[in-house]
């Protein structure tokens, strides 16, 4: 597909909820983890389609807040992708001029895990490209509650008065705020067959253009990607107004 034409229109960003890696594992008599490794695998495939396809930034939901709820050994694995990815893929993400950016409670990681993500953006901050997002112990609940407190101290501070406050300084607030014009996602991909937004970017979404598909995130091509973005490209988009 080309990255621009008459009859389609690329999405600026694109937000992933990759789901799926464990039951393609079950469907393969293997355990989980293989899942897990074969979806870290295809965060690489699927960003650099997502980057000769011409999306500005893709978001990818790797690690929610609720996920500390699995079983111990399969978060300590989990906790082990980012510097196995890093590691494998760096020379990738470079050549393709990717650069790295990785939000949420980065300090609540292990050390290791938070120092690669933080290495990852600093190797990658003055490429030009395509920005690879990882939400990486993230939960949208928790970073609106975040922007609220911030915004209350700034106001019990004298920073800010409660009639300065408007959407634009929620946000600023979030830590979508890094990605400029590109903050709220146009098209959100939910793989595996589930149809709901599992505290993920709840307020970025709010006029996001929504996909599902049955196809677990293992098993998800750039050819899916392409028509995920051609059915996005059929929709119209009116923001609540008409068109």
């Amino acid at each position: 597909m080309a990255a621009q034409s008459d009859e389609i229109t690329i999405p600026k960003h694109v937000a992933i909820i990759m789901d799926g890696n464990g039951r393609w594992a079950k469907a393969r008599h293997l355990p989980r983890v293989a899942g897990h490794k074969e979806g870290m695998d295809n965060v690489k495939r699927i960003a650099i389609a997502a980057s000769h396809l011409g999306i500005k930034v893709l978001t990818v939901y790797a690690f929610s807040t609720e996920n500390w709820r699995r079983p111990t050994d399969e978060v300590n694995y989990l906790m082990g992708l980012p510097v196995r990815f890093f590691n494998h893929y760096m020379p990738d993400l470079m050549a393709e001029n990717v650069r790295v950016n990785v939000m949420g409670y980065l300090d609540e990681l292990p050390a290791q895990t938070r120092q690669v993500t933080l290495d990852a953006m600093d190797q990658t901050k003055n490429n030009t490209g395509m920005v690879l997002n990882f939400a990486f112990n993230y939960g949208a609940r928790k970073e609106i509650t975040t922007a609220v407190q911030q915004i209350a101290s700034a106001v019990a501070e004298g920073q800010l008065a409660v009639d300065e406050i408007n959407e634009k300084t929620v946000a600023d607030h979030l830590f979508t705020a890094s990605l400029g014009k590109w903050q709220d996602p146009d098209l959100l991909i939910r793989t595996s067959g589930e149809e709901r937004l599992s505290n993920f970017l709840l307020w970025q979404l709010a006029y996001s253009e929504f996909v599902f598909t049955d196809v677990h995130w293992p098993d998800f091509t750039s050819r899916d990607l392409e028509k995920a973005v051609q059915t996005f490209s059929h929709r119209q988009r009116r923001y609540g107004g008409l068109k």
